[in-house]
C-alpha cells in the first residue's frame, strides 16, 4: 500500500501563490510579518517586488490591500486567522466587505491544530465573524489538492473571500482530477442512515468515522462542504431526503460555523435532526495538536457517536 501523503493546507496555499505569480503580474500579496509561517515566503522569493509586509498591523494591510484591489490588482492579504478575522474584523467588514472589494484573505494557524501556541491564537471563531458579512465568501479546504484549486478559484472570483488554512498536515483525499466549484459541496462516500457533512480536516476524520460505523451496521454518507459561504443548499436537502438525518463537524466553535450553516438551511427548507459536532464553545488550551484534537473529541470516534445520537432522533 502506497504511503499516504500529508501536506498541511497552508504550504498548498503558498505554493499556489507562487504559482499564480508567474500567471498573473497583477498580483500582490500582503502579509503581517508571518510569512515565513503563512507561507507567503514563497511568494515572496519568487516576486520580491510584489511582496508587501505591513508589519504587526493586520488592520492596516487590510485597508491597504482595498486600496490596491481598487487600482485593479489582484491581492492577497494573510496572516494567522485570530489576527485576520478577529484583530482586524472591522476593517475587513468595513473597508473590503462593506464596499465589496475583491480583496481575498489568506488565514493560516486556524482552529484547535495550531497546538502549542494555544487559546490565545487557537482561532475557533473566525468562519462564525466572516459569514456576518454580507457577500464574504468563505472556503475551508480539506487538503493540499483542494487548498490549490481554492486559491485558483478565488483569483479568478470577483469579490472578498476568506480562505481557512491549517498548521497541521492532513492526509491527501484527492487527486489532480478533482474538480473544486466554489459554493458547491460533494458527496465523497454515499449513505442511507445518517449523513455527515464535514470541512476542513474534520473530512478525513469524517470519513474514518463511516468506516468505524460500519460496525453497527450503520450506512454514513459523507460531504465534503468546503465552501461554508454561500452554503450547498441543495447537497443539503437531498442528503435530508436520502438519510433523513445530519451531522456536522468541523475543527471550529459549534456556534455560528459549518453546523449553524447546515441547520439555518434544514430549519428552513426541510426539517431534520441536525446534530453539532466541534469545539464544544469552550477555549482551546496549548499541546500537541494531535493530542489536542482528541481531547477536544475531533476524531472519528467523537463523530460516530454524534452520527448514532442523530439516528436516534429520527
Amino acid at each position: 500500500m502506497a504511503d499516504v501523503i500529508k501536506t498541511a493546507t497552508r504550504d498548498a496555499y503558498g505554493k499556489a501563490l507562487a504559482e499564480l505569480g508567474e500567471k498573473n503580474d497583477k498580483l500582490i500579496v500582503f502579509d503581517a510579518d508571518l510569512a515565513a509561517a503563512t507561507k507567503t515566503g514563497m511568494f515572496k522569493k519568487a516576486f520580491p517586488d510584489r511582496f508587501i509586509d505591513c508589519g504587526i498591523a493586520e488592520g492596516n494591510m487590510m485597508g491597504v490591500a482595498a486600496g490596491m484591489a481598487t487600482a485593479g490588482y489582484t491581492v492577497f492579504a494573510s496572516s494567522f486567522a485570530m489576527f485576520a478575522a478577529g484583530r482586524a474584523f472591522e476593517q475587513v467588514r468595513n473597508t473590503i466587505g462593506y464596499p465589496h472589494i475583491n480583496v481575498k484573505i489568506g488565514a493560516t494557524h486556524a482552529g484547535i491544530s495550531v497546538g502549542e501556541d494555544g487559546a490565545s491564537h487557537q482561532c475557533c471563531e473566525d468562519i462564525a465573524l466572516m459569514r456576518t458579512i454580507p457577500g464574504m465568501t468563505i472556503i475551508n479546504p480539506a487538503d493540499d489538492i483542494e487548498a490549490r484549486l481554492a486559491v485558483f478559484a478565488a483569483a479568478e472570483m470577483n469579490g472578498p473571500c476568506y480562505m481557512r488554512f491549517g498548521r497541521l498536515a492532513v492526509p491527501r483525499l484527492f487527486d489532480e482530477n478533482y474538480k473544486f466549484e466554489i459554493g458547491k459541496g460533494v458527496y465523497l462516500k454515499e449513505g442511507k442512515d445518517v449523513t455527515i457533512i464535514a470541512t476542513g480536516l474534520m473530512v478525513d476524520r469524517a470519513l474514518q468515522a463511516a468506516e468505524l460505523l460500519k460496525a453497527d451496521n450503520i450506512d454514513a454518507a459523507v460531504i465534503n462542504m468546503a465552501t461554508i459561504k454561500p452554503i450547498d443548499r441543495d447537497i443539503i436537502i437531498d442528503a435530508v431526503k436520502k438519510t433523513g438525518a445530519i451531522v456536522t463537524t468541523e475543527e471550529h466553535n459549534i456556534i455560528g460555523g459549518l453546523g449553524s450553516a447546515v441547520a439555518e438551511v434544514v430549519c428552513e427548507s426541510c426539517p431534520a435532526p441536525v446534530v453539532r459536532h466541534g469545539v464544544e464553545d469552550v477555549f482551546g488550551k496549548s499541546g500537541p495538536a494531535l493530542e489536542l484534537l482528541e481531547i477536544f473529541g475531533l476524531n472519528a470516534a467523537g463523530i460516530a457517536g454524534k452520527a448514532k445520537a442523530a439516528i436516534a432522533l429520527k
